[in-house]
């Protein structure tokens, strides 16, 4: 019996969000008691391994965002994969709403930050941190609405947060690369190179290739790129099918999804969201960094992805989410802004300082957990059949794909 009721939790659409929600607030707390000497000693502690002369030697906060983030990344980069060549991003046309959606949800939080930064030329690194949003915990709420909203919703929401991932990825790599060391580049060719060849050959066992990729992440890392877009780069030379038509691809996605969901991120989470909160005042809340972040995420998310969705419909470039309202639309634009995990992300990215990095945590968390308040709220009370007007758009979609 408990060993059905834990199974069928790990199945659940929401148990991600919640492992992930009970390890930031688990990390809070510790943050907040006698034990956070304990908990800032041990993420600050060095961690070496050492070949010969060479190594690599980090406190284990950084082995955790860029050594196990880097799995989250191999799993994020196999979803778009997956996604692009069988999946939901497939057909162009069904990526133009989502895709221009997650746009106007990057570029609108980006300038809500900057708004609220411009006097404030050190903070300015941290423009991209509003810019993200969290499938699993975006996805989880979604999925506490439960039947009130229409299917459609969930694959435009899923479709929207897995571009805003490509989004982030690109951004990590422009725009939050350290000192380039082209010798490691150079260098990280080779085991790219021998990736390609397996991969055009149709191999049916993949250590070889993940194998590789651990190489590939130490020289990235080495020259000065960041590490976890090692991650994303083995994925896509995972093969979607081998000689004898099995999927390496789906059997490693698979494998993966319950490690990196219940065990990676939330050991991310745990690390990265220990805000402190003695000593903090409203002042500090309200300060430009902290304000910037939650409202980008708060106003900048709904601004960018509904206004973007709104103005594609009405000028006819694209339809709405089949039986979805626009108060429907609005609901996920909101849940859009939950960033938690990318966010902390590309804040650890950003700011070193422990001051930057406390502001950045305040910021993530409190636009993410009203983002996730309004959106909740909206589709709970979003009417569950459609307006008139929405059922003669969707009556027109229909008729359309009809002809």
């Amino acid at each position: 019996m408990l060993l059905r009721k834990l199974e069928q939790f790990f199945d659940s659409e929401i148990s991600g969000g919640i492992v992930l929600m009970v390890a930031a607030v688990a990390a809070m707390i510790v943050a907040n008691s006698s034990l956070h000497p304990y908990y800032d000693g041990a993420l600050s502690s060095y961690f070496t391994v050492q070949l010969g002369e060479n190594g690599l030697s980090k406190p284990l906060i950084l082995w955790i965002n860029d050594g196990l983030m880097a799995v989250f990344f191999l799993l994020v980069g196999l979803e778009l994969k997956h996604e692009l060549m069988e999946g939901k991003l497939k057909n162009p046309r069904d990526v133009v709403l989502p895709g221009m959606a997650a746009v106007g949800g990057m570029l609108m939080p980006a300038l809500v930050y900057f708004a609220l930064n411009l006097s404030s030329p050190e903070t300015h690194s941290g423009w991209a941190i509003p810019a993200a949003t969290d499938i699993a915990f975006a996805l989880g709420i979604l999925a506490l609405v439960g039947d009130r909203v229409p299917s459609s919703l969930k694959v435009f929401l899923l479709t929207l947060a897995i571009l805003d991932d490509l989004g982030a990825i690109l951004i990590i790599a422009f725009f939050y690369t350290a000192e380039l060391h082209l010798d490691y580049l150079f260098l990280a060719l080779i085991p790219l190179a021998i990736m390609f060849y397996l991969n055009r050959s149709g191999i049916h066992r993949i250590a070889p290739i993940i194998l590789l990729g651990a190489v590939l992440w130490v020289l990235v890392l080495k020259s000065g790129v960041h590490a976890t877009l090692a991650g994303v780069i083995t994925a896509f030379f995972i093969p979607i099918k081998d000689k004898w038509g099995k999927s390496p691809l789906h059997s490693l996605e698979h494998a993966l999804s319950p490690y990196v969901f219940f065990l990676i991120v939330p050991i991310f989470a745990f690390a990265n969201a220990g805000v402190v909160l003695s000593g903090v005042t409203l002042s500090d809340v309200f300060s430009p960094l902290p304000l910037g972040i939650a409202l980008g995420l708060i106003a900048g998310k709904q601004i960018g992805v509904f206004g973007m969705t709104w103005a594609l419909v009405k000028l006819g470039i694209a339809r709405k989410p089949f039986g979805a309202t626009w108060l429907h639309i609005y609901g996920v634009a909101a849940l859009a802004g939950i960033g938690f995990t990318m966010s902390l992300f590309i804040g650890g990215l950003s700011f070193e300082d422990a001051f930057y990095m406390n502001e950045v945590r305040i910021g993530v968390l409190s636009g993410s957990v009203i983002s996730a308040i309004i959106g909740f709220t909206v589709l709970r009370l979003a009417p569950s059949e459609n307006s008139k007007e929405d059922k003669v758009e969707d009556a027109e979609i229909t008729a359309a794909e009809v002809q």
